[in-house]
C-alpha cells in the first residue's frame, strides 16, 4: 500500500462519532416535538422549552441540590432572545432543506419537516424563485393547501415581500387552477385568512431606493410590476379570493 493511501482510522472515527451525535440529536429532538404535540401544551413558550430541554436527564439520588452554579440549567436557552430567534435557530440546526427536485421536496417536506413553523421557514429559506423552479411543472396532488397553510398559520408583517413571492411563483406552476379546485374547505379558510393577513399588513408606500434586487426579489417576478398592492391584487384574483 503505498504511502498515500493509508487510512487515517481516528479522523474516520471522529467523521463517525459526529454524524452519530448529529443523528442521536434529530432523533431526541424530534421525539420532543411530538410528545409537545401529543401533550397539547398551550403555547409555543412550552413547547419550545420541551424541545430545548430534550437534551436534560431527570436527576438522580445521587444529584445534589444546591451548590455553587456554574453555568445555566439549560445550555440552549439564553435570555434576551425573541421568539423568531430562537424558531429559526431550532429550524437551522435541526433541519437541513436543499432540495434539489419536486421529488425530494415531497420527501424532506414530510420526514424533515414536522411542525407548520418549520415549514413556513423552510418556504422562506428556499424563496419563490426557487419553489417556481421546483414546481414548475406541477406542485401535485394536495401539496398546494399544505403549503397555503404553513403560510397562512405563521405569516408576519416583516415576511409581505417574501410570501407574496411565493405565492407568484406557485400561482404560475403547472395545472395550478386544477390544484386550486381540488383544495379542502379547511384549506380555503387558510388561503382567505393568509390574504386577509397580507391585506392588513399592506400600506401604499413608494419603493425605496437602493433595496437589493435579493431583498424586494417580487419586481422580476412580475414582469416589472413595483408595488406590493397590484402585486397583492393581481393574487386575490389567481388565488380566487374575494
Amino acid at each position: 500500500m503505498e504511502k498515500n493511501d493509508i487510512i487515517n482510522f481516528k479522523a474516520l472515527e471522529k467523521e463517525l462519532q459526529a454524524a452519530l451525535a448529529a443523528d442521536e440529536k434529530y432523533k431526541r429532538e424530534n421525539a420532543a416535538k411530538l410528545r409537545a404535540v401529543e401533550q397539547r401544551v398551550p403555547s409555543y413558550e412550552e413547547f419550545r422549552g420541551i424541545v430545548l430541554a430534550s437534551h436534560l436527564k431527570p436527576l438522580e439520588r445521587k444529584d445534589k441540590m444546591g451548590g455553587k452554579r456554574t453555568a445555566l440549567w439549560n445550555c440552549h436557552s439564553t435570555p434576551g432572545r425573541t421568539f423568531q430567534d430562537v424558531a429559526t435557530e431550532i429550524f437551522q440546526e435541526t433541519t437541513l432543506f436543499q432540495p434539489k427536485t419536486s421529488a425530494e421536496f415531497y420527501r424532506d417536506w414530510r420526514r424533515q419537516l414536522r411542525s407548520g413553523l418549520q415549514r413556513y421557514q423552510a418556504l422562506l429559506q428556499l424563496g419563490g424563485p426557487k419553489l417556481g423552479h421546483l414546481f414548475q411543472t406541477d406542485v401535485g396532488f394536495g401539496l398546494l393547501g399544505e403549503l397555503l397553510v404553513a403560510l397562512a398559520d405563521h405569516v408576519r408583517p416583516s415576511d409581505q415581500v417574501a410570501v407574496l413571492g411565493i405565492l407568484h411563483s406557485l400561482a404560475n406552476t403547472g395545472r395550478f387552477t386544477l390544484n386550486m379546485s381540488l383544495l379542502s374547505q379547511a384549506e380555503r379558510e387558510s388561503c382567505q385568512c393568509l390574504f386577509q393577513k397580507l391585506q392588513a399588513a399592506s400600506t401604499p408606500k413608494p419603493m425605496q431606493e437602493g433595496l437589493s434586487q435579493e431583498k424586494l426579489g417580487v419586481e422580476e417576478l412580475t414582469g416589472g410590476l413595483q408595488e406590493e398592492e397590484r402585486l397583492l391584487e393581481e393574487l386575490l384574483k389567481l388565488y380566487q379570493v374575494h
